[in-house]
């Protein structure tokens, strides 16, 4: 259709022939539909159906139902197609097959792509969620204090994620050697629904997750909160990143102004959710429910939106701990050289425009 469009147009051009003009504009007035749609810039967009990816779940229910926030505000040709994940790898690897352009994903996928392709793929481009991560412990009481995790079995969510990664620096900075599949305590990677299954039956001692799983230990299967993970960032008020916007390096580079489009709309649409929480959290919940067929209970999604920041600050000196403490404990082998990952110039743009204060 792009080759009939070029020739029709081409044809128009040229001179003292009336027959092709004739020809030509009865075929542009037939296919100039199909010309402006075989034109239109499609936009690949991933996210994951969990809590802390608010503002693409958010999204993405309005583009279901027509009202697209970002659709609205990037125009007429520009189509938005959205792609839901379970996995932050997974995500990670269809933006490396050029199959998504943006993404929202947690940190340590991030920094894993980042060093995979040695800086050259993709790039943080703003933040999106901060908070929502807890230690769990039994309400046995067989845990009181950090010395009765030795010889304890605890769950993170994936084997190497950012939970898991802060699970087992935590662990180590109370004196326990914890290898990766031993040691004085065990961290066991485990699906949240599995794992969330195994503490109910009390196979697992402890669970070190994130919401909305935080809040279903608590009030499902009776969870005590041990550690809130906030405690153990003081030097960033509390914040540390759960999610990014995560851009590929092509898009920045090959479509800046559009790009640019999409942050405004993205810090437009936080300000929104911050303003309208119980019509966020409606619409969010029918777009879980939409994505997994279960909507979240009203006090289980009450419970967790209190834990969380939803944010434009990608939060970085929680990243490049979050990395270190990734070295250090073996997941990385080399000490990781993330200076390249961020790239905020169109955020402290949008700020700068918007009057909101730039980011470092």
């Amino acid at each position: 259709m792009k080759t009939l469009c070029r020739w029709l147009i081409k044809g128009y051009a040229v001179s003292g022939m009336r027959r092709f003009i004739g020809n030509s504009l009865l075929a542009l007035t037939l296919f100039g539909g199909a010309c402006s749609r075989a034109e239109k810039i499609v936009l690949r967009v991933g996210h994951f159906p969990n809590i802390t990816h608010a503002q693409a779940l958010i999204a993405h229910g309005l583009s279901r139902h027509g009202k697209g926030w970002f659709e609205q505000r990037l125009g007429p040709d520009v189509q938005v197609q959205w792609f839901v994940y379970n996995a932050g790898p997974s995500a990670m690897e269809a933006m490396f097959a050029r199959s998504l352009d943006l993404t929202y994903v947690g940190p340590n996928p991030a920094i894993n792509a980042h060093l995979k392709s040695r800086g050259t793929e993709v790039r943080i481009i703003a933040g999106a969620c901060s908070g929502g991560a807890a230690l769990v412990v039994q309400p046995d009481g067989r845990i009181k204090t950090d010395a009765d995790f030795k010889g304890k079995r605890i769950g993170t969510p994936q084997f190497g994620n950012t939970q898991d990664v802060a699970a087992r620096a935590w662990l180590l900075s109370k004196g326990l050697n914890v290898t990766m599949s031993g040691g004085d305590a065990l961290v066991l990677p485990t699906a949240n629904p599995d794992q969330f299954t195994l503490f109910q039956r009390g196979n697992l001692d402890a669970v070190w997750t994130v919401e909305p799983w935080v809040t279903r230990l608590e009030l499902e299967a009776r969870g005590r909160l041990y550690l809130e993970e906030s405690a153990l960032w003081p030097g960033t008020g509390g914040k540390y990143v759960t999610t990014h916007l995560v851009s590929s390096a092509r898009l920045l580079k090959e479509k800046p102004a559009l790009l640019k489009k999409w942050i405004a709309a993205h810090v437009e649409l936080t300000q929104w959710i911050a303003a309208h929480p119980d019509e966020a959290k409606r619409i969010l919940n029918d777009e879980i429910k939409a994505e997994t067929t279960k909507a979240l209970p009203p006090s289980t999604l009450d419970g967790a939106w209190k834990r969380l920041e939803l944010t434009h600050d990608p939060v970085r000196a929680s990243l490049l701990k979050s990395a270190g403490d990734a070295h250090r404990i073996g997941f990385l082998r080399d000490k990781p050289d993330l200076s390249r990952i961020y790239d905020l110039r169109l955020l402290n743009e949008v700020l700068r425009e918007k009057g909101l204060a730039e980011l470092p």
